[in-house]
């Protein structure tokens, strides 16, 4: 296996594991008054200046054309309506439920890429993708209502969340924004993404200054790892090793929430759900084992 896609699964397995992170610091500023709007706005202005910071002293480059801007603005538009959607999600359904059902992107991403980019097909992406839902169906069976949440609009938010970070992670390969340095793609992503927020903040109930201290570290750990390391790493990752093969890597971020709910929120774990984890660890391995065999990279 080359040391470029070993790389690029270390940085999927990052971002996933990470990303896992975000309910958790998600809902404990939720149930402490804050606002959907206010939550985003933190998580990603806090992020996306942390990144600059780093960049800056790291020297990465941060210059982009006038064509760059428009991807990067249209790419921002799909994430941060990943974000806001799960953050409804979280409000509705059960946190783990909520990331479980967002993890069937891969499904369409596997899917765009081979009827619209001509992307090889192979059974054995193929199978990983079908065993990983059928893992995400099991983890999701049982109950998945919030206490005071709509079951409904939990479902549908988690669902339009699989679609626009499918396409975020598309939009990141095969656009100008693969020839954008990682660190500046996703801080500029995330500085738009967090202009989007303090405007849906300002028109319904505005941005209030966090004041309390532990609301500052439920704040800084949504910021700094469920956000700022999960992203930069996702950006490299795709760059590494493509689109589909980071989708099913994902597999770890409801693994994650799964063992949050249940271990902080007190959400539901039976045996479907370990039937389940077994599955989606099934699919990872079958993608390195696919990878190992043929000994090259998914561009």
């Amino acid at each position: 296996m080359q040391n470029t896609t070993i790389k690029g699964f270390l940085y999927a397995a990052l971002s996933s594991s990470t990303f896992g992170l975000a309910p958790f610091f998600s809902i404990s500023l939720l149930v402490a008054g804050f606002s959907s709007f206010e939550v985003l706005t933190y998580r990603w202005g806090i992020a996306s200046l942390i990144l600059a910071i780093a960049g800056i002293i790291l020297g990465e480059r941060f210059r982009i054309t006038g064509k760059d801007w428009q991807t990067v603005f249209i790419l921002s538009l799909f994430r941060a309506t990943t974000s806001f959607s799960l953050v409804i999600a979280y409000q509705n359904i059960a946190s783990g439920v909520a990331s479980t059902i967002h993890f069937m992107y891969p499904l369409a991403v596997a899917l765009t890429m081979m009827l619209f980019f001509k992307e090889k097909k192979s059974f054995s992406i193929l199978f990983a993708v079908f065993i990983s839902l059928i893992g995400a169906a099991l983890l999701s069976s049982g109950e998945i209502d919030f206490k005071g949440g709509d079951t409904a609009t939990g479902l549908i938010a988690a669902a339009i969340s699989i679609f626009s970070y499918g396409g975020y992670i598309i939009g990141v390969r095969k656009s100008r924004a693969a020839s954008i340095p990682s660190t500046a793609l996703t801080c500029y992503v995330m500085g738009f993404g967090t202009l989007f927020y303090i405007i849906g903040g300002c028109l319904t109930d505005g941005i209030r200054p966090a004041t309390d201290g532990h609301a500052w570290l439920n704040i800084l750990g949504l910021a700094i790892p469920a956000t700022a390391v999960s992203n930069i790493s996702l950006v490299k990752a795709i760059k590494h090793v493509g689109p589909t093969l980071t989708s099913i890597f994902g597999a770890l971020e409801p693994l994650t929430a799964i063992v949050i709910g249940c271990c902080v929120f007190k959400e539901n774990f039976t045996w479907s759900s370990a039937i389940g984890i077994a599955l989606i660890v099934t699919a990872v391995t079958v993608v390195i084992l696919h990878e190992n065999g043929t000994g090259k990279v998914r561009k």
